[in-house]
This record gives C-alpha cells, structure tokens and sequence, in this order.
C-alpha cells in the first residue's frame, strides 16, 4: 500500500516532535508499505527545522520514510504569523497537490495536521489519485481554541475552521481519533459512527532500555543528590505550559514543605520562569527546576521517580477524553502516577497504576502523594508494573500502525460519495 500522510508538524528522531506521524510511518515501511510524510517547514513543537534554503521544497528520506518539508513562514505563539503559517501550508499542499498525485499514486490520503483545514487539498488528492480519504483527529477544532482559547465562534478563523470540520465529516471514508470520547460530537456533525475509529497515542518499545537506571550529566547528579539526602522524588518530566497545571504541584510542595519529598520538575516551556520565580518567593528550597534532557535518556530520567505526576485544568473540553504522551512514558518507564484530571476517560484508573485526584485542587494532590507514598515501595512497583504492562498490551506502535491500517481499509457502508480504492499495491 502507498499511503500518503499529511501533517503540518511532522518530526523525526532528526528534528524532534511531533513523533507520532514518524512512529507510525516506520511501522507502514517496516510491513513493506511505502509512505511519504508531508509536513511544513516550520513548527513549533521542533527542536531543529530542515534546511530548505531559498528551495520552495525540500525531500529526504529517514529511516525508509519519504519526508516532503514545504515552505511555510515562520512564527511564534498563536497569533497571526500562526495563522499566515497555517495558510501557506495549506496552499503549498494545492500547489504540489497534483504532482503528488500523480507521480507515485497513493492508496491512502491521509490529513493529520491538528487544524481540519488541511482535509481539502487532501480530498483533491485522494481523488486525482483514486485514493481513500483518511481524517487523523488530534483536537476538536474550532471547539478547542474557543473553550481554551476564547475565541468567538464568529471569529473568521473559527469560521473556516468549522467549515472545514464539517466537510471531514461529511466527506472522508473514515475518521481516526486519538480522543475515546468523541463519538457524540462527531456523530453531532453528520459522521457515521462506523466510519469512526480510535487509535491513541503510544509508545515505541524499542525506545526503552530495559532497567536504565544512570542517568548522566548535571540532571543526574542533582537527582543523586536528592535521593541521597532521604527525600522520595514526585516527579513531572515534560512542557510547562498553563494546561499541564503545575500551579498546583507548587501548592501541593507548600503544604508538604516540612515532608520528606522533593519535587522535581524537567523540562522547558513558556511557564518554567514563571515557576520558578513563584517557587523562589514561597521558599519552596525542594522544588527543582531541571533542563530538559535528550528523548534518549528519557527511560533513565523517570526511574529517579518515586512518583510521576501529571495534572490537567478544569476544562470542559476534556469531557471528550485524553491522550496524552508523557502519561505513555511514565507508564511504560513502570512509574506510579497521580494523575490530576476531570476527563472523559482515566487511563490511570482503567490500568489501575496509580490514584487519579481532582484537578486543580492542591490539597488533594498533596493527599494523593501521601497516600501513593504510604502505600510502600512493594505495592508503588506494583502499580507501575500493571501501567507498564497495559501499554504493552494496547498502546505500543506496532499494535497501534495495524489499527490505524485497518481503519484505512475499512470500507464504509452507505457512503456514495466515496472515491473508489485504487490497486496501486506494493
């Protein structure tokens, strides 16, 4: 099968996040499909950007994936270079939509860039092509910049952005969410629920070393030390941003200030100096702020964790559930987590590998440590043990290409409009 996949922020163990498009793409190659990656030139989520130069596009191959960058601008935050980035994409992918088509004719479209803008030149695609049409639904968009952002749904941009989530559900032969709990929204906007399928997101077992424990460099060497003095380690390893609601790990370190638990925090973010600073003011002397480390050394960072936390606001668009990547590594590393959340699902709960507590409530938290840590070490292993081996089982990436690949396949019932599969088989 040739498939080709589009998402605007695309990355590879080369440039850094976004991952999940790399995972799945090098499980496709590995079962002898062909697939080409096409993503913008600019992101945020990056660590490194190709190199295009003055070159409209640039393609390169990484680990047997056919990546295709197209220019786009650059930008930062949300605002209107944001947007102008978004457009130039969209419009590259129009202007390159043809030859795509034509020159190696996929079997498989699919569009997987966050916003749902990206589905029309798609659907050109796939239909120049005589392909499917495949949504990847990461956010529900325009609801996720209107209830986390503010917008007006009166906003042009959320205007268009509501067109376009309509025509994906009116329009594409099947519908991957990584949100469980999306069935009555997008059943809401006219799809078919047969047409929709849930592939979360994941972890590739390859990336772990089994029982790394050293960690080196200046993080391991503070971690040493905090172990050494007798404190346990709550942990958070990821972006601090204002929706992963570290405001209330600091409230729940002041009111285990005189306990013995440090918490440390890795990782970068527009929030971190924020942080700190509050940190700093409250006389907070075991909370650590650390850089963040390599993807490599991230199983050896989360061993150092007593206990993993990660905490949510409370937000009403988390009524459609969760799925977020570091819950996937702090289970996969065997770490106990408290989880602060109010979502339509509990992965924590459902694999029974820590305790879940009211988001945005300190004391809970707090309490929520206490109990995790009074539990013991034996029981705290346990935990772990039942998270690590629920990943395992359902949310690895090469369980996860294949349910993605048969939701590709899948044929929907009733759908007129359907453009018919074409036999371009590898």
């Amino acid at each position: 099968m040739r498939i080709l996949y589009i998402n605007h922020y695309a990355g590879s163990p080369r440039h850094g996040m976004e991952y999940r498009p790399y995972y799945l793409a090098r499980e496709w190659v590995r079962a002898g499909h062909t697939v080409r990656i096409v993503a913008s030139s600019h992101s945020h989520l990056r660590a490194r950007e190709p190199e295009l130069g003055s070159q409209r596009l640039l393609e390169e191959t990484i680990d047997g994936i056919r990546y295709t960058w197209l220019h786009t601008g650059a930008y930062r935050g949300n605002g209107l270079a944001r947007v102008r980035n978004i457009g130039a994409f969209v419009r590259r992918l129009y202007q390159e939509g043809r030859r795509m088509a034509l020159e190696d004719p996929p079997d498989v479209v699919i569009a997987s860039s966050t916003y749902p803008m990206d589905i029309w030149p798609a659907q050109r695609i796939a239909r120049m092509a005589g392909a499917r049409l495949v949504f990847e639904l990461h956010d529900l968009w325009p609801l996720t910049p209107m209830e986390l952002g503010g917008m007006s749904r009166w906003h042009p941009f959320i205007m268009v952005a509501q067109a376009a989530e309509n025509h994906v559900y009116r329009h594409a032969d099947a519908v991957v969410s990584m949100l469980p709990k999306v069935q009555e929204h997008v059943s809401s906007r006219g799809l078919a629920p047969e047409r929709l399928h849930i592939v979360p997101n994941g972890v590739q077992p390859q990336d772990w070393r089994a029982g790394a424990e050293r960690l080196a460099g200046p993080v391991g060497r503070v971690l040493t030390d905090i172990a050494g003095a007798g404190n346990a380690i709550v942990g958070y390893a990821g972006n601090h941003g204002i929706s992963n609601s570290l405001d209330t790990l600091l409230d729940a370190a002041q009111r285990m200030r005189d306990e013995r638990v440090a918490f440390v925090l890795v990782g970068g973010g527009p929030e971190k100096e924020r942080l700190r600073r509050r940190a700093a003011e409250h006389g907070l002397r075991k909370v650590y702020f650390l850089d963040p480390v390599g993807k490599d050394d991230i199983p050896a960072l989360l061993q150092w964790f007593d206990l993993a936390y990660i905490g949510w606001r409370r937000q009403p668009l988390y009524r459609f559930g969760i799925a977020p990547n570091k819950l996937m590594d702090y289970m996969m590393a065997g770490r106990p987590v408290l989880h602060a959340v109010e979502a339509g699902n509990d992965p924590v709960g459902e694999a029974r590998c820590g305790l879940t507590v009211a988001s945005e409530d300190p004391d809970a938290s707090a309490q929520g440590i206490r109990t995790l840590l009074a539990a013991g070490a034996d029981e705290r292993k346990a935990m772990g043990e039942r998270g690590r081996q629920f990943v395992l089982q359902h949310c690895t990436y090469p369980v996860l290409s294949e349910r993605f690949l048969a939701a590709c396949r899948q044929q929907p019932a009733g759908l007129d409009h359907a453009a018919p599969v074409s036999q371009h088989t590898r």
